[in-house]
Protein backbone atom coordinates (compact mmCIF):
# COMPACT_ATOMS: atom_id res chain seq x y z
CA UNK A 1 0.00 0.00 0.00
CA UNK A 2 2.85 2.39 0.85
CA UNK A 3 4.47 1.79 -2.57
CA UNK A 4 1.18 2.65 -4.29
CA UNK A 5 0.90 5.89 -2.29
CA UNK A 6 4.48 6.84 -3.21
CA UNK A 7 3.82 6.11 -6.89
CA UNK A 8 0.66 8.24 -6.82
CA UNK A 9 2.55 11.05 -5.07
CA UNK A 10 5.35 10.95 -7.67
CA UNK A 11 2.81 10.98 -10.53
CA UNK A 12 1.04 13.92 -8.92
CA UNK A 13 4.30 15.89 -8.60
CA UNK A 14 5.23 15.16 -12.23
CA UNK A 15 1.81 16.33 -13.40
CA UNK A 16 2.11 19.48 -11.31
CA UNK A 17 5.53 20.27 -12.83
CA UNK A 18 4.23 19.74 -16.37
CA UNK A 19 1.25 22.04 -15.77
CA UNK A 20 3.57 24.65 -14.27
CA UNK A 21 5.98 24.50 -17.24
CA UNK A 22 3.12 24.70 -19.73
CA UNK A 23 1.52 27.68 -18.02
CA UNK A 24 4.83 29.59 -17.76
CA UNK A 25 5.63 28.89 -21.43
CA UNK A 26 2.09 29.97 -22.35
CA UNK A 27 2.52 33.20 -20.35
CA UNK A 28 5.70 34.04 -22.29
CA UNK A 29 3.93 33.33 -25.59
CA UNK A 30 0.94 35.42 -24.48
CA UNK A 31 3.16 38.39 -23.62
CA UNK A 32 5.39 38.22 -26.72
CA UNK A 33 4.93 41.18 -29.05
CA UNK A 34 5.69 40.69 -32.71
CA UNK A 35 8.02 43.07 -34.53
CA UNK A 36 9.87 43.56 -37.80
CA UNK A 37 11.78 40.44 -38.79
CA UNK A 38 9.32 37.94 -37.26
CA UNK A 39 7.74 35.41 -39.61
CA UNK A 40 4.16 34.70 -38.63
CA UNK A 41 1.53 32.30 -39.84
CA UNK A 42 -2.13 33.26 -40.02
CA UNK A 43 -4.53 30.37 -40.44
CA UNK A 44 -8.23 30.77 -41.08
CA UNK A 45 -9.66 27.27 -40.80
CA UNK A 46 -11.61 26.22 -43.88
CA UNK A 47 -10.36 29.25 -45.85
CA UNK A 48 -7.13 28.32 -47.64
CA UNK A 49 -7.00 31.64 -49.54
CA UNK A 50 -6.99 33.56 -46.22
CA UNK A 51 -4.20 31.51 -44.64
CA UNK A 52 -0.73 33.05 -45.08
CA UNK A 53 2.83 32.86 -43.85
CA UNK A 54 4.59 36.22 -43.99
CA UNK A 55 7.54 38.26 -42.80
CA UNK A 56 6.79 41.47 -40.92
CA UNK A 57 8.42 44.19 -42.99
CA UNK A 58 10.52 47.09 -41.66
CA UNK A 59 7.41 49.11 -40.86
CA UNK A 60 5.98 46.18 -38.88
CA UNK A 61 3.08 45.66 -41.27
CA UNK A 62 1.72 42.64 -43.10
CA UNK A 63 -0.29 42.48 -46.32
CA UNK A 64 -3.41 40.47 -45.63
CA UNK A 65 -6.01 39.38 -48.22
CA UNK A 66 -9.18 41.54 -48.24
CA UNK A 67 -7.95 43.65 -45.32
CA UNK A 68 -4.87 45.25 -46.92
CA UNK A 69 -1.93 46.33 -44.79
CA UNK A 70 -2.29 45.63 -41.09
CA UNK A 71 -0.06 47.11 -38.41
CA UNK A 72 1.21 44.07 -36.49
CA UNK A 73 4.36 45.33 -34.75
CA UNK A 74 3.82 45.80 -31.04
CA UNK A 75 0.81 43.48 -30.86
CA UNK A 76 0.64 40.18 -29.05
CA UNK A 77 -0.40 37.14 -31.08
CA UNK A 78 -3.84 37.25 -29.44
CA UNK A 79 -4.29 40.95 -30.29
CA UNK A 80 -3.30 40.37 -33.93
CA UNK A 81 -5.59 37.35 -34.09
CA UNK A 82 -8.48 39.46 -32.76
CA UNK A 83 -7.74 42.26 -35.25
CA UNK A 84 -7.90 39.81 -38.18
CA UNK A 85 -10.99 38.12 -36.74
CA UNK A 86 -12.81 41.48 -36.48
CA UNK A 87 -11.76 42.46 -40.01
CA UNK A 88 -13.04 39.24 -41.54
CA UNK A 89 -16.20 38.90 -39.43
CA UNK A 90 -19.37 40.09 -41.10
CA UNK A 91 -18.29 41.31 -44.54
CA UNK A 92 -16.31 38.20 -45.48
CA UNK A 93 -17.16 35.42 -43.03
CA UNK A 94 -19.87 34.81 -40.44
CA UNK A 95 -17.64 33.44 -37.67
CA UNK A 96 -14.02 33.07 -38.80
CA UNK A 97 -11.80 30.68 -36.86
CA UNK A 98 -8.47 32.56 -36.89
CA UNK A 99 -5.14 31.40 -35.47
CA UNK A 100 -1.86 33.37 -35.45
CA UNK A 101 1.48 31.79 -34.56
CA UNK A 102 5.20 32.53 -34.78
CA UNK A 103 7.01 30.52 -37.46
CA UNK A 104 10.40 32.14 -36.89
CA UNK A 105 11.40 34.80 -34.39
CA UNK A 106 13.51 37.78 -35.44
CA UNK A 107 17.22 37.23 -34.80
CA UNK A 108 19.25 38.39 -31.83
CA UNK A 109 22.75 39.82 -32.25
CA UNK A 110 25.96 39.14 -30.35
CA UNK A 111 29.30 40.89 -30.73
CA UNK A 112 32.52 41.51 -28.87
CA UNK A 113 34.56 38.69 -27.37
CA UNK A 114 32.85 35.71 -28.99
CA UNK A 115 34.43 33.61 -31.71
CA UNK A 116 31.82 34.23 -34.42
CA UNK A 117 29.90 37.48 -33.77
CA UNK A 118 26.75 38.19 -35.77
CA UNK A 119 23.01 37.67 -35.94
CA UNK A 120 21.51 34.31 -34.98
CA UNK A 121 17.98 32.89 -35.04
CA UNK A 122 16.25 33.31 -31.70
CA UNK A 123 15.08 30.21 -29.85
CA UNK A 124 12.74 30.27 -26.83
CA UNK A 125 14.63 29.70 -23.57
CA UNK A 126 17.80 31.31 -24.92
CA UNK A 127 20.21 32.73 -22.32
CA UNK A 128 23.35 34.81 -22.80
CA UNK A 129 25.50 31.69 -22.27
CA UNK A 130 23.56 29.75 -24.90
CA UNK A 131 23.78 32.73 -27.27
CA UNK A 132 27.57 32.79 -26.82
CA UNK A 133 27.69 29.05 -27.52
CA UNK A 134 25.80 29.61 -30.79
CA UNK A 135 28.43 32.24 -31.64
CA UNK A 136 31.25 29.69 -31.23
CA UNK A 137 31.85 30.35 -27.53
CA UNK A 138 33.68 33.05 -25.66
CA UNK A 139 37.21 34.04 -26.67
CA UNK A 140 40.04 33.67 -24.16
CA UNK A 141 39.86 37.43 -23.54
CA UNK A 142 36.12 37.52 -22.74
CA UNK A 143 35.03 39.00 -19.42
CA UNK A 144 31.98 37.22 -18.02
CA UNK A 145 31.57 40.15 -15.62
CA UNK A 146 31.27 42.62 -18.51
CA UNK A 147 28.37 41.34 -20.60
CA UNK A 148 25.96 44.02 -21.76
CA UNK A 149 22.59 43.73 -23.41
CA UNK A 150 20.42 46.24 -25.23
CA UNK A 151 16.80 45.10 -25.15
CA UNK A 152 14.94 45.41 -28.44
CA UNK A 153 11.83 46.65 -26.61
CA UNK A 154 13.70 49.42 -24.75
CA UNK A 155 12.91 52.74 -26.43
CA UNK A 156 16.01 54.33 -24.82
CA UNK A 157 18.28 51.51 -26.09
CA UNK A 158 20.08 51.52 -22.74
CA UNK A 159 22.96 49.07 -22.36
CA UNK A 160 22.53 46.95 -19.21
CA UNK A 161 25.24 44.87 -17.50
CA UNK A 162 23.91 41.29 -17.13
CA UNK A 163 25.02 37.85 -15.98
CA UNK A 164 25.46 34.93 -18.36
CA UNK A 165 22.25 33.22 -17.18
CA UNK A 166 19.95 36.11 -18.19
CA UNK A 167 17.32 35.36 -20.83
CA UNK A 168 17.69 36.82 -24.31
CA UNK A 169 14.75 38.12 -26.34
CA UNK A 170 14.37 38.36 -30.11
CA UNK A 171 16.09 41.46 -31.45
CA UNK A 172 18.33 41.92 -28.40
CA UNK A 173 21.95 42.99 -28.90
CA UNK A 174 24.53 41.33 -26.63
CA UNK A 175 28.05 42.69 -26.27
CA UNK A 176 30.76 40.71 -24.47
CA UNK A 177 33.56 43.03 -23.38
CA UNK A 178 37.24 42.20 -23.09
CA UNK A 179 38.91 41.29 -19.81
CA UNK A 180 42.17 43.07 -19.04
CA UNK A 181 43.75 40.18 -17.16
Amino acid sequence: MKILQQALWINFLCLLMLVSLHSSAQTVADEYRVDSGDIIKVTVFGQQDLSIETLLNDSGKIDYPFLGQLQAAGLTLAELQHQIYQGLKGDYLVNPNVSVSIVEYRPFFIDGEVKDPGGYPFQPGLTVSKAAALAGGYTERASLAKIFIIRSNDPDQKSINVKANVNVNPGDIITVKQSYF
